[in-house]
């Protein structure tokens, strides 16, 4: 019967972890990526989009990114909307594109994108906590009316934990890899 429950903690966690690692991936190493800007959200044709829907983006160099809009008229609300994003970076527009060169890392901007990782791992592992934490209430409330024995009650308690302990490795591990990119 708990078994259940913690089946059902499982997709949940791995949403968790899935979306923690998009957002490590849109943070701006000492190499370009797509991922940096594809979802910024550009207001065009009087609604607002991701980046990505709107142009073809592509990294020719190591720190240089370059954006093509798939119609001109977007030239200008791709260059507002980057230069309002907050990510630091200077977008120029040269005909028919936008290209961005990403200046090289300073140690102050390295600590900074340290802090903001271990903001966004902490949020994540807050996340997955109380999905632990609300499924056990779950088995603790069957095991009071009768409908999970005491010791699968315990049994389950091991395996949530178990579950959350995987969780937290798989963010330290891509934390760690993370780490390395920035202090390339």
């Amino acid at each position: 019967m708990y078994q259940e429950i913690i089946a059902g903690i499982r997709p949940e966690t791995e949403k968790m972890y899935d979306f923690f690692s998009r957002e490590l991936a849109k943070i701006r190493t000492g190499q370009a990526s797509p991922a940096l800007v594809e979802d910024v959200p550009v207001s065009a044709f009087e609604s607002v989009m991701p980046l990505k829907q709107l142009a073809g983006i592509s990294c020719p160099e190591r720190n240089q990114i370059v954006i093509q809009p798939w119609d001109r008229s977007y030239l200008g609300p791709i260059e507002k909307a980057l230069q309002q994003a907050g990510l630091g970076i200077s977008p120029v527009v040269d005909k028919d594109i936008v290209r961005i060169t990403l200046p090289p890392m300073t140690q102050e901007f390295r600590d900074k994108l340290l802090k903001i990782i271990a903001e966004k791992s902490e949020e994540t592992r807050e996340g997955i906590r109380k999905l632990r934490d609300e499924a056990w209430g779950k088995i603790q409330e069957k095991a009071r009316t009768g409908e999970v024995r005491e010791d699968d009650k315990f049994k389950g308690k091991e395996d949530l934990q178990k579950i959350v302990d995987e969780y937290n490795k798989k963010i330290d591990e891509l934390i760690e890899r993370k780490k390395r990119e920035i202090s390339l």
